[in-house]
């Protein structure tokens, strides 16, 4: 592909209009060539000074806009199967936000119509991957230094919650990162869940149980605990300490410029996810952009968006019921990259 390669992306919200910008000023290689969104105001102030790009309230007539070569999902989660399964049918290569799905029966029938193409188009969004920290712990990991991985120790904490945000969305919604990252840290998938409820924060919204203590289980006999607490109030946090036979690793706890003065010291901490995986973001849609221009599709694929969507709908009959639930992930159809 000798041009700029022109995408379609889905959803003109706060995730959304970062890509765009993200497309129009960061990432070399490629231009926004359509955005749909069933607010058109809000499309169009979010590709305002763009030139070329259409603004459509409809999937569809986005995707088939001139010059769509390749769609970037990010509208809300239960728009996002129709909009994968419309992009398949054109043969359209696909970066999708997660989740994939906002249930595991969704995420499989994207699998399955992914298989029976024969060859992959999607890329899921889990964008931990690109995290600069989280891709040096994988290394080291992957290299062996410190022996086998015996736990992982996760903390995920945002300033507040949306207003609509459920109980099991805790799990459903943000712990569903580090589900993806114990994964691809492990090379295992997850098999039960235990979710530990304490007495929720006087920060939390009526009703909400924040915060919560997900557990999970893996095939290898590891462990991977997750601190998720979404009203802490103070900031944004990930943080990740893999326990190792022979040593440990932590990563997440740089927070950028140290100021000192008058008999103290302040650091900054993020306010939301957006600061803190700035640069991951970034090099995610870099790679997928580089990956489409070669006819190439990379990255988290389908499978792992399903395997996350299943893992975090068993930790949600977790929360509800209190006993460990197993997880039991469907059989894996083939797969492959596109020759």
């Amino acid at each position: 592909m000798s041009g700029l390669l022109g995408v379609a992306v889905m959803g003109a919200g706060h995730m959304g209009a970062d890509h765009i910008r993200r497309l129009d000023r960061v990432v070399s290689g490629a231009r926004v060539a359509a955005v749909a969104d069933p607010d058109a105001e809000r499309a169009k102030e979010a590709v305002g000074g763009i030139d070329g790009a259409t603004v459509h309230t409809d999937v569809e007539a986005a995707l088939d806009a001139p010059g769509v070569e390749a769609v970037l999902i990010a509208s809300p989660g239960e728009a996002h199967e129709e909009a994968l399964l419309a992009a398949f049918a054109r043969g359209l290569p696909v970066l999708c936000e997660k989740p994939m799905a906002p249930d595991s029966a969704g995420a499989l029938r994207v699998v399955e119509a992914e298989a029976r193409l024969g060859r992959r188009l999607a890329q899921i969004g889990f964008m931990r991957r690109y995290d600069a920290e989280y891709r040096q712990l994988k290394s080291l990991l992957d290299g062996g230094r410190l022996g086998r991985p015996l736990m992982l120790h996760c903390v995920h904490r945002n300033v507040s919650s949306p207003p609509h945000f459920t109980s099991a969305m805790l799990v459903t919604s943000s712990v569903s990162h580090e589900i993806d990252a114990a994964r691809w840290l492990l090379g295992q998938e997850l098999s039960a869940v235990t979710v530990l409820r304490p007495r929720p924060s006087a920060s939390a919204p009526r009703g909400l149980l924040d915060p919560q203590l997900v557990l999970f289980e893996t095939e290898g006999g590891a462990v991977v605990d997750v601190e998720i607490f979404v009203n802490c109030g103070f900031g944004y946090e990930v943080r990740c300490e893999a326990v190792c036979e022979a040593g440990s690793a932590r990563i997440g706890e740089t927070r950028g410029m140290l100021v000192t003065g008058a008999g103290s010291a302040r650091q900054e901490v993020p306010q939301d996810y957006l600061v803190r995986f700035s640069d991951a973001y970034d090099r995610e849609v870099r790679a997928w952009v580089d990956a489409t221009r070669r006819g190439r599709v990379t990255g988290p694929d389908a499978w792992d968006g399903y395997a996350a969507a299943t893992v975090a709908e068993a930790g949600a009959r977790a929360l509800e019921t209190g006993v460990r639930t197993p997880v039991e992930l469907a059989p894996r159809p083939p797969l492959r990259d596109p020759a």
